[in-house]
């Protein structure tokens, strides 16, 4: 996949693990909606992760939706990203949210998680999955027990067979 369009957290946590460099390597261009941008340019958003959205990398681009569909009940930036990635016909997006995956999903748009992209690096090389899981798991980010240990699993599973 060549552009992605991406809602705040997976850039967030990318940031704060020091492993936001693995996104140019998985797609060429990450479009990041004005919502999302204003997330991450937010007071209280992590000083690294304020940092990176000021001094955006030339992969990383500020698009904006035509239109946006304020119905779906989700924050301005899920739904810019949503938006987003409808309009530009997009088949895949960057987004943690379990209400925003769901919107995305009946959208017929592939929710892509942090902990997911994490796999695809450490699938493609980029990256030790268990590492990275390691820090993930030391910020605030939220997800269950069963989702990490069956991500880990695959993981020990790719490793044991390849």
């Amino acid at each position: 996949m060549k552009t992605i369009v991406s809602d705040t957290s997976p850039i967030n946590y990318l940031v704060l693990i020091a492993e936001i460099d693995v996104l140019p390597h998985l797609f060429q261009e990450i479009l990041i909606p004005p919502a999302v941008w204003q997330e991450l340019q937010h007071p209280k958003t992590p000083k690294p992760v304020y940092d990176w959205a000021a001094d955006l990398p030339a992969w990383a681009k500020i698009a904006a939706p035509l239109r946006v569909d304020n119905s779906m009940g989700l924050d301005p930036g899920e739904t810019e990203a949503i938006a987003l990635a409808q309009e530009r016909k997009i088949p895949a997006l960057l987004i943690d949210d379990r209400g925003g995956r769901l919107a995305a999903e009946q959208r017929a748009i592939v929710p892509i998680g942090t902990v997911n992209i994490l796999e695809m690096a450490d699938i493609v090389g980029l990256l030790d999955f268990e590492q990275a899981i390691v820090k993930l798991q030391a910020t605030n980010f939220r997800i269950d027990k069963r989702t990490v240990e069956i991500a880990r699993a695959q993981c020990r599973l790719r490793r044991s067979q390849g």
